[in-house]
């Protein structure tokens, strides 16, 4: 991509003159955060800059006064969000000149996506980096001209101060306004000729899938691997969460890949549950690690990891685990990771918060990690002198802390023998009640509903394996909530069912609409939660989210992330609906769309439907190989679409005998495998599910087993193991 003419932030020289007129803040024109329900924006609702919210007004307000707009985007457990706030943002000196010659817009990417992602990718093509707090510069029309991410208050090597580009910036906006749009243009078209690269034609008929493509993707990883330390590459860590399911699926299909793919993936997941990335006292996993051995996360913790986090541990055990990472492990980490998610993000009325912050306010500062940190003097006070050393040395706590003063993170980095368990096992509690009495990280509670709905399948999924069945009560409290606050019924005559907003606070939905992924997430949620439970109720909610999707995405043919919520966003990618094919910290939302699709229709027997997440994989071919880390959803899906459809239909009344056999399938591995459940349909009132219609239980009403591929069924069969042997037959 062209980037638009980089001003010289470097020279210092002073902004010409003074402002102009017109370019004086409007009267009354202040700080306009303070009733936003974002705990991100309400952060800076004190600071003397005039934020507004993203919207029409703030443009109107820019183009009125005939300046830029500098766009900040951040969230609320972001550590460099608040250090840059802390530094420029409530310094009177900088918020003036901004005031003065910007109009200041300040974004929640948590609730916003669609205007972090456009304007994410402008800034990699403008400055090569990206990340945040991210800041750009705009013209009044939504175009990015300028753009990068954290700016020190005074230069630093490399970095120019944040004053600098702002002088700079103004400079080029009121001295060469010309070149400037000119080349925000060209930005935003060749944004736009990428999208048409990426658009897929859902209408069309599909390409078969070249299985070939997943080994090879398989090898194509293998080459990046950290087989030390785990995950891939090296330093800063993301769990690579995507790519994990994929790996997990791949291993359960027998192929000359599957062994490396398991030990892959084992290695990764071992590594990260016996690290820092886990909390090993109260459960759950931070955002990244800045070391390669996991040993020094970044300590926010989101909702949006953990649920993904959660589910491939529990797909890990119900492939059987390694010798090297035993399933049992996991199921010890996969049943903290809950409890935690439940106990510290859950709140009122059945949803989730976002995330934790990875700061914590001491004596009035903020200190990232603070609350997790532990030097040997902390612990001799709690454990006495004995213990205290054996923990040091286990847990890898020194003189000297790895993090800050506040000492290191609480980690072993590999397994624990015995008498080691053990003793953790007795100090753990002590430690865990001691850290409760520190200053504790603050809480966004904002309610994300695509994030709740990858945390419905999480706990649905882990109920069912974990024979955990308040887990499963917790992912139906979830779903209850969303179907509850999110969902808006649609009124009589409208083509689809209804709406789902994306964000809710306090129990009250607001804001845009959901994005793709959050309808993929929660119909994922839905669909997971009504396999392991039986409700049709929650099949249904699937069904109406997927045909709502259907008409709010699909336009002409072509797939979209969003349903072009602004017209300074579409303006940006140069006019064209974007989809994005990339996993990111969260699948890709065509990617779970495609996934979701599958299992309808497997479940439906929908053949238009199953074409068209044909139609979504076809993005995969060029990415397979090349990038199969930023496509780990496209293969996971993939490997489920080529391994499959395999419908498993369990009918017969409720009791133990058909929970018996529902509770065996639920714990298969095959990645093609869908589960229903519910009472025989002979002949009476149609199941609501149609992978259940027309399915007898057996002589006295015993329940039966229909083992399906395309609808088309196998004779049934009474016993767990017979079931089982025909779902592995058809695995390839």
């Amino acid at each position: 991509m062209q980037a638009a003419p980089t001003p010289d932030p470097g020279s210092g020289k002073p902004s010409p003159g003074q402002p102009g007129p017109g370019q004086q803040p409007g009267p009354g024109e202040q700080n306009a955060l303070g009733a936003e329900p974002s705990a991100y924006l309400r952060q800076h609702a004190g600071n003397p800059v005039h934020w507004q919210p993203f919207g029409d007004a703030a443009f109107a307000g820019a183009a009125a006064r005939n300046v830029p707009v500098f766009l900040s985007i951040g969230y609320a457990a972001c550590h460099w969000c608040h250090v840059m706030a802390r530094e420029s943002f409530e310094d009177q000196a900088t918020a003036d000149y901004l005031n003065s010659h910007f109009v200041a817009v300040k974004v929640d990417r948590e609730e916003r996506p669609d205007v972090d992602t456009v304007y994410m990718a402008a800034t990699q093509a403008i400055s090569g980096e990206g990340g945040w707090p991210m800041s750009v510069f705009l013209t009044p029309g939504g175009l990015a001209f300028h753009a990068g991410t954290y700016f020190p208050p005074h230069p630093m090597r490399g970095r120019p101060s944040f004053r600098q580009v702002l002088e700079a910036v103004h400079e080029a906006w009121t001295e060469r306004r010309d070149a400037v749009e000119g080349n925000a243009r060209s930005l935003a078209q060749n944004m736009g000729q990428v999208q048409l690269a990426a658009a897929v034609d859902v209408s069309r008929p599909p390409e078969l899938l070249d299985a070939g493509l997943l080994p090879a993707a398989v090898r194509s990883l293998a080459d990046s691997e950290d087989p030390d330390d785990g995950g891939f590459g090296s330093a800063p860590k993301f769990p690579p969460s995507a790519v994990l399911e994929f790996l997990v699926r791949h291993a359960a299909v027998p192929s000359d890949t599957a062994d490396e793919a398991r030990e892959m993936a084992g290695r990764t997941l071992a590594a990260m549950a016996r690290s820092a990335l886990f909390d090993q006292l109260d459960g759950g996993f931070a955002r990244y690690s800045v070391t390669r051995d996991w040993s020094v996360p970044h300590f926010e913790k989101m909702l949006y990891d953990n649920a993904q986090l959660l589910h491939v541990y529990v797909h890990w055990i119900r492939l059987g685990g390694t010798a090297g990472f035993p399933a049992a492990e996991a199921a010890d980490v996969a049943s903290r990771t809950a409890d935690w998610m439940l106990s510290a993000l859950g709140l009122p009325g059945g949803g989730l918060a976002s995330s934790l912050d990875a700061d914590s306010v001491v004596d009035g500062e903020h200190h990232e990690g603070a609350s997790y940190l532990w030097t040997p003097g902390d612990l001799e006070r709690e454990l006495g002198t004995e213990d205290a050393a054996a923990v040091a040395w286990m847990m890898n706590v020194g003189s000297r802390g790895t993090v800050s003063e506040f000492g290191s993170p609480l980690h072993p980095g590999r397994a624990l023998d015995g008498d080691e368990a053990r003793l953790w096992q007795d100090v753990g509690p002590r430690l865990q009640e001691a850290r409760a009495c520190r200053p504790q990280p603050g809480r966004d509670e904002k309610v994300v509903a695509g994030w709740n709905g990858l945390a419905v399948a999480a706990f649905a999924d882990a109920g069912a394996v974990l024979d955990r069945p308040d887990l499963v009560a917790a992912a139906a409290r979830i779903a209850g909530y969303l179907e509850r606050v999110h969902w808006r019924a649609a009124s009589g005559g409208s083509q689809a069912p209804g709406e789902l907003v994306r964000v809710s606070h306090g129990g009250a939905a607001r804001g845009i609409g959901g994005l793709l992924e959050d309808y993929a997430f929660c119909a994922g949620g839905f669909l997971a939660l009504y396999s392991a439970a039986g409700d049709p109720r929650w099949y249904m909610f699937a069904e109406a989210l997927i045909r709502t999707a259907c008409t709010r995405f699909v336009d002409g043919g072509r797939l979209a992330d969003s349903a072009g919520e602004s017209a300074q966003v579409v303006s940006a990618q140069g006019g064209k609906p974007g989809l994005d094919p990339f996993d990111n910290a969260t699948p890709s939302g065509a990617a779970a769309f495609a996934g979701v699709l599958l299992g309808y229709a497997a479940l439906s027997g929908s053949a238009e439907h199953r074409i068209m997440a044909g139609n979504i994989l076809a993005l995969l071919p060029p990415l397979a190989v090349r990038v199969p880390r930023v496509a780990g959803w496209l293969l996971a899906t993939a490997q489920a679409a080529l391994a499959g459809p395999v419908e498993a239909a369990v009918v017969g009344p409720a009791g133990p005998e058909r929970d018996a056999l529902h509770r065996a399938l639920l714990l298969s591995p095959s990645p093609g495998l869908v589960v229903a459940a519910g009472e025989a349909d002979d002949g009476g009132t149609p199941a609501q599910v149609p992978l259940l219609r027309q399915r007898p239980a057996g002589p006295g009403g015993a329940p039966l087993v229909y083992v399906c591929r395309g609808m088309v069924c196998d004779r049934p069969v009474a016993t767990a193991a017979e079931a089982l042997e025909r779902v592995s037959s058809g695995l390839q």
